[in-house]
């Protein structure tokens, strides 16, 4: 095994691990930068695209499928983490187990108008692994939407440049163990990603941290042809 792909296990490892330790920090408003900014960012920048159909790609225990339903958007989830689909299940919604690698063939019968990621890409194979199924996901005319962290203020004292850095739950509680290594990209490198793709950014939305009024995390918005 490559030390890409170890990497790339580990981080699957961690979700199944801290699956429900996330789920009950997620619906507990316990994750500050989630209930102060980066929650309602995603959903203003979704529902803005004024999508009839929407996929949530990594979509975790499902609280954005939810929040995008009671909008009156016919939103639907997946996820690679058995755990997770099953608590976003049980809260209610349409939700499938489909890892990254899986999207390309998934045999979904409907196509969307918006894809979406939010902090769900993290590795470097499988993120180009989704970038690869969503133009067969989303109908023409589509969008694909992305938040993440912002590269300027993510990458902390390390080189300012493309690789893999060491995961922490900093900030999070003690129940989170083993933290997922993650594959850090440059903001030129996220752009060349969505180029590689043959998708047109369209917008960048920058949201900031209310007290510092540094960026907490960028979303990037392409059309999908």
């Amino acid at each position: 095994m490559s030390g890409d792909e170890a990497r790339e296990r580990a981080i699957a490892d961690s979700w199944r691990a801290n699956a429900g330790a996330w789920t009950r920090a997620v619906r507990s408003g316990g994750i500050a930068s989630r209930r102060q900014v980066t929650d309602r960012a995603i959903i203003d920048v979704v529902v803005d695209t004024n999508p009839a159909t929407v996929l949530d790609i990594g979509c975790g225990e499902g609280w954005l499928v939810r929040a995008l339903a009671d909008r009156g958007i016919a939103a639907r989830g997946v996820d690679f983490t058995e755990a997770l689909i099953g608590s976003a299940r049980r809260a209610g919604g349409r939700f499938d187990v489909v890892s990254y690698a899986e999207l390309g063939s998934w045999p979904a019968k409907d196509r969307f108008d918006t894809a979406v990621c939010n902090f769900s890409l993290i590795g470097e194979r499988s993120t180009r692994d989704v970038f690869r199924a969503v133009r067969r996901l989303v109908d023409a005319g589509g969008c694909f939407i992305v938040q993440t962290l912002h590269p300027v203020t993510a990458c902390g004292d390390a080189p300012y440049e493309d690789g893999w850095h060491a995961g922490s739950w900093q900030g999070f509680s003690d129940e989170f163990t083993d933290p997922a290594p993650w594959y850090f990209r440059t903001l030129e490198s996220w752009r060349r990603l969505f180029d590689d793709h043959a998708m047109a950014l369209t917008a960048t939305h920058e949201p900031p941290d209310p007290d510092t009024g540094k960026p907490v995390s960028i979303i990037f918005v392409a059309a999908t042809g």
